[in-house]
């Protein structure tokens, strides 16, 4: 064969693979306009749906409604009709707007915890104020070592109380008023004005933060007792922090 018959061939080739490639194209071009033009009426929520409620009385509520969506917004699982979740109930929140889908019904909605409570221990929240968190710098995930300070026979003393708790969650509160004078929380304040040493009360408000904490329920006690005895302030500790129990300090050793 010489070479223009070659090249006669090649040229024949280039143009069948050209509309084979035209044609894959508009193909694709109808499935893509197809998706964005072609809608689907799909059962959606006009008002929020709580966990443990039911489809059926979502739509007796008037909280369902049919909306048209576009195939390449369906979600999997759409619903057009509340047939097949007859008797199911949502388990999770499904907000306005939320296309109704199978995996979000159930036959029984069981509450989830959004703390991640380890094995065998429970969750306990404390209120402190950012001077008792290492000014904010605890967070969930952090191990920190609890002091309490308190009184024991009219004898002030501040002692270690446990030394690793691992801090699971934190959120804000209201503000804590604390007498600047001693520390101490301005609910001691006399009626008159005056602190309980007979001071003028010098009061001022620090912002106070609720730690949630993994604990076992002996450490549960510990904590809640001196908490409602005394105060707690936290110390952040790291893998090679040298936290043990020990006397208390007093004021006969603090200089010692």
């Amino acid at each position: 064969m010489d070479r223009r018959k070659l090249l006669v061939v090649a040229a024949a080739i280039v143009a069948a693979l050209g509309v084979v490639l035209v044609l894959i194209y508009a193909k694709g071009a109808d499935k893509r306009a197809q998706d964005t033009y072609d809608t689907v009426e799909v059962l959606t929520a006009t008002a929020q749906i709580n966990p443990g409620e039911s489809i059926d009385q979502a739509a007796s509520g008037g909280k369902l409604a049919l909306k048209p969506v576009t195939r390449g917004e369906l979600l999997a699982g759409y619903q057009t009709a509340t047939t097949a979740l007859t008797g199911q109930v949502a388990l999770a929140t499904i907000y306005p707007g939320e296309q109704i889908i199978a995996s979000k019904f159930g036959t029984s909605a069981v509450p989830v915890s959004a703390l991640p409570i380890p094995a065998g221990k429970v969750a306990i929240s404390v209120s402190l104020s950012d001077p008792a968190r290492v000014a904010g710098f605890v967070n969930p995930g952090s191990i920190v070592a609890i002091f309490l300070s308190g009184s024991a026979g009219g004898q002030p003393y501040t002692r270690l109380l446990l030394s690793r708790v691992t801090v699971i969650g934190v959120g804000a509160t209201s503000d804590a008023a604390v007498s600047a004078a001693d520390g101490t929380a301005a609910d001691g304040t006399a009626a008159d004005g005056t602190a309980a040493n007979g001071a003028p009360a010098n009061t001022e408000h620090l912002p106070a933060t609720l730690l949630t904490l993994a604990v076992t329920q002996q450490e549960a006690q510990k904590i809640l007792f001196a908490q409602g005895n005394g105060q707690l302030a936290f110390s952040l500790t790291t893998t090679t922090s040298k936290v043990a129990p020990g006397p208390a300090t007093t004021l006969a050793n603090l200089f010692g």
